[in-house]
């Protein structure tokens, strides 16, 4: 929901800093495996509760990841840049949360569980639809109604930014931010896939 708004301010400063990066030689999926490997930094931190050192790696790893597309940009893009781009944040977002099971897994892992449990939704039907966008040549969702279109994206990037950032400052409220963001996310995979249902069909 908030992504159009945060990538309209980003795009000219990464674009920037992409076009110096360029010039030294670094290639966009370089950046895309460091970020991620300093992304999964915030899983032993996590575990050991230093959640202001989790919150920087977290920080440095959404830096990078919208980074390494603003590199691709200048490079150009390839398909291995895109495949590896989604899977990786795939893997980082479940391993913060991962991370915050075994810092408190008594109190935190049914939680935990429901929020990887969620992104299997919002992920899943937002790759099964755009394999099939691609197929038929579709740009947009024929979403019918317009609130559905806003309901639809109410849990994307910058908003899972934002709740890994929030758990990491509040910790002791994990579990209610947990479930209040999990049953977001359910919402936006439910809205995708009526979307999507009635797009293909």
């Amino acid at each position: 929901m908030l992504d159009q708004f945060f990538i309209k301010h980003l795009k000219q400063p990464l674009a920037n800093l992409a076009q110096q990066i360029d010039r030294r030689g670094i290639k966009a999926n370089q950046i895309t495996f460091a970020g991620f490997l300093l992304g999964l930094l915030a899983i032993p931190a996590l575990s050991f509760e230093w959640y202001g050192l989790a919150m920087v790696f977290i920080l440095l790893n959404r830096l990078m990841d919208g980074l390494d597309g603003a590199v691709a940009r200048v490079q150009g893009p390839t398909d291995l840049g895109g495949y590896l781009d989604i899977t990786l944040d795939f893997i980082f977002y479940s391993g913060v949360i991962f991370g915050f099971a075994l810092a408190n897994t008594e109190q935190n892992a049914l939680a935990a569980s429901f929020v990887i449990f969620s992104f299997m939704g919002t992920g899943s039907s937002f790759l099964a639809f755009a394999i099939m966008a691609e197929k038929r040549k579709i740009e947009r969702l024929e979403y019918g109604k317009k609130s559905l279109y806003f309901i639809g994206g109410l849990a994307e990037g910058t908003e899972t930014i934002i709740f890994l950032l929030l758990i990491c400052a509040l910790p002791a409220h994990f579990t209610l931010l947990a479930y209040i963001f999990g049953s977001v996310c359910w919402i936006t995979t439910v809205t995708r896939i009526y979307a999507g249902y009635q797009t293909l069909k």
